[in-house]
């Protein structure tokens, strides 16, 4: 293992797994080998001021990795950079994983205090930043004793700090250190949905998992141009991104526009094939009327997640594609995705697929005791015991610094997600609610998706939030908060009690919403989800 003090952190260390199944790669460290001696000339990454083909992003990697050993990282330390969706990013990146150093990704938009936290918990030693971020941290310096040195990126520009720290490093070749693929690599700090973000760790060896399953089932090859808009940042898009990309040896196009106009311009331009993002950009691109049909052309495998589909979108979506919103669940433990619905099969409604060939699902109760099919329960996720993905599967190694968590989230060996579902007879998954977003009320269980689901079908309803607001008597009540689509008419008090009408309609007494507030606009966090704990506050229900 490494030379990190796993315990010292809070982690759990993983066993040792068979290799990934047709991926030469063993490790993060290695991934652009293949592409490197196969196609070296090939393009392997675009972003608005750089354009490197696979063998020039080797090199760069390598004069990173050189000049992060320059700067004083070594095995286990950690390097943390916030910075919009670049090339430099992935060169850091990958520079990182040559030395067994500890990656985290910092969204740019977090205020300075959210940045803080971060850097404080991972302990990190070195930060790459673009001017805002390093102007945000300049006066919180001597709260982070652990924080060595802060650089300045400015992509695009002939001179920036980590342009002078890579022209430093001469060295082009790989530095000469084992790395070990079962090492922490990266952490992925949750959206701090629940309160204070807990960051996630995972191991190389982890991170080249979502990618192996995809080329495993055909959904990238080296034709496939990937496009990547939502925050790199965000190790889960990292790794769906330019790793995934490494991996099948194809071309990943970093946007760094997030309207419909600039992101069409990018899909176009790049020929872009596979591009994921949530329902509102989708939406956006298939109704802007600047963005012409001819600049979605190329665009044959489009994915959404994020968030609950309205059925509208669904329709537009079928039309504009000619294939059905494909749905799955993930979360960032696992990482990335734990299960998938079939294209090639009827759409099965409630469902989100079946596992990954690498994962097996069991349903638990409170006790841990194994549920029947169709009892709701958490969802725990572990390795498979057959077949040619036997013995691969890992989840996080832990919670940073967070050990009781840690052993609680991966007790008996399995991933304890925290979700609450149910399988099928034939193993198909369906997620009730988060454990976070169910209310109690009176003794009763009400899931929030539940609620959503059913306001969701007015078609006037763009976007909405369950939550349960406190109540002396009941313990708390069913609110439902609610942003109307552009065009709604009506005044709110009559489309309150329609609503409200709809949903006594199709939902038991107990779980209709008591109130329903509307907004103007949701907020949301990095990855575009709503934060409901936000919520109560801001409308004054708490």
């Amino acid at each position: 293992m490494s030379r990190l003090d796993l315990a010292a952190h809070g982690l759990i260390a993983a066993p040792r797994r068979s290799r990934i199944p047709g991926d030469a790669a063993g490790s993060v460290a290695d991934v652009l080998d293949r592409a490197v001696r196969e196609a070296p000339e090939f393009t392997a990454l675009v972003g608005r001021h750089a354009r490197y083909s696979y063998a020039e992003l080797d090199r760069q990697s390598n004069r990173a990795a050189h000049a992060l050993l320059a700067a004083g990282l070594r095995e286990g330390d950690r390097i943390a950079m916030s910075l919009e969706n670049q090339t430099e990013i992935v060169v850091a990146f990958l520079g990182a994983m040559r030395i067994g150093a500890i990656w985290a990704g910092i969204n740019r938009n977090l205020a300075g205090p959210e940045k803080q936290f971060i850097l404080h918990d991972a302990g990190v030693r070195l930060f790459l930043g673009d001017a805002a971020a390093c102007q945000q941290l300049s006066s919180r310096r001597s709260e982070l004793p652990s924080l060595a040195r802060v650089i300045e990126v400015r992509p695009g520009e002939a001179s920036c700090g980590f342009r002078e720290l890579l022209a430093s490093a001469a060295d082009e070749t790989r530095p000469a250190l084992d790395v070990d693929p079962s090492a922490p690599a990266a952490i992925a700090y949750t959206s701090g949905t629940t309160g204070v973000p807990k960051g996630a760790v995972h191991s190389q060896h982890n991170l080249l998992l979502p990618g192996a399953i995809a080329a495993y089932k055909g959904r990238a090859t080296s034709a496939t141009t990937v496009g990547v808009c939502l925050p790199l940042t965000v190790l889960n898009l990292m790794v769906l991104g330019p790793v995934l990309s490494a991996q099948v040896g194809c071309k990943c196009v970093l946007m760094d526009r997030l309207d419909a106009v600039g992101i069409a311009a990018w899909i176009r331009d790049e020929r872009i094939v596979s591009f994921a993002s949530v329902p509102t950009t989708f939406h956006d691109l298939l109704t802007h009327p600047d963005v012409a049909p001819g600049d979605l052309e190329s665009l044959t495998q489009p994915g959404v997640g994020g968030a609950n589909c309205p059925e509208e979108f669904k329709q537009l979506y079928r039309k504009r594609f000619g294939i059905e919103v494909q749905e799955g669940y993930g979360l960032t433990e696992a990482p990335t995705s734990v299960s998938h619905t079939d294209p090639q099969r009827p759409r099965i409604p409630g469902s989100v697929g079946k596992p990954h060939p690498h994962q097996v699902l069991r349903i638990e109760d409170e006790s841990g005791t194994l549920l029947p099919p169709r009892e709701v329960g958490e969802v725990c996720v572990g390795p498979t015991t057959e077949g040619p993905w036997a013995g691969v599967y890992t989840p996080m190694l832990g919670y940073w610094n967070r050990a009781e968590a840690s052993a609680e989230a991966l007790r008996g060996g399995w991933l304890h997600t925290g979700d609450l579902g149910y399988l099928d007879e034939e193993g198909n998954l369906y997620i009730s609610d988060r454990k976070a977003d169910m209310i109690l009320r009176g003794g009763a269980n009400v899931y929030s998706a539940e609620v959503e689901r059913v306001l969701h079908e007015d078609p006037r309803v763009a976007e909405c939030a369950v939550i349960g607001t406190p109540d002396e008597r009941l313990g708390e009540r069913v609110a439902a908060v609610i942003q109307l689509e552009a065009g709604a008419r009506g005044e709110q008090s009559v489309l309150e009690a329609e609503l409200m009408a709809h949903c006594r309609d199709r939902l038991a007494r107990y779980k209709c919403p008591e109130q329903i507030c509307f907004v103007d606009a949701f907020p949301r966090n990095a990855m575009n989800k709503i934060v409901k704990r936000e919520l109560a506050a801001l409308l004054g229900l708490a």
